[in-house]
């Protein structure tokens, strides 16, 4: 899921070799991927109420993943209902 910034065959096609099927805006077109990309933003958002996610301070992938999963695992925690908890 992209915008028209990566509207480039070069892109698509370095995704479509790792096995992902692009969603790029064409430039000079309408979006109509609108409902897909608000996914995209809000969840890029969420993510980034947790400082240490916002500027990846962590050299270590591991450890930054870790912090990812927590990051969502908390975000998933926070939406469910009450009762559910």
């Amino acid at each position: 899921m992209a915008d028209r910034g990566y509207d480039y065959d070069r892109y698509r096609d370095a995704l479509r070799r790792r096995g992902i099927r692009p969603l790029i805006s064409r430039r000079g077109t309408r979006d109509n991927v609108q409902a897909a990309r608000w996914v995209v933003e809000q969840t890029l958002a969420l993510l980034h109420q947790f400082r240490r996610l916002a500027t990846r301070w962590e050299r270590r992938t591991d450890i930054h993943h870790g912090l990812l999963t927590l990051a969502t695992s908390i975000i998933c925690w926070r939406r469910l209902p009450n009762r559910i908890r």
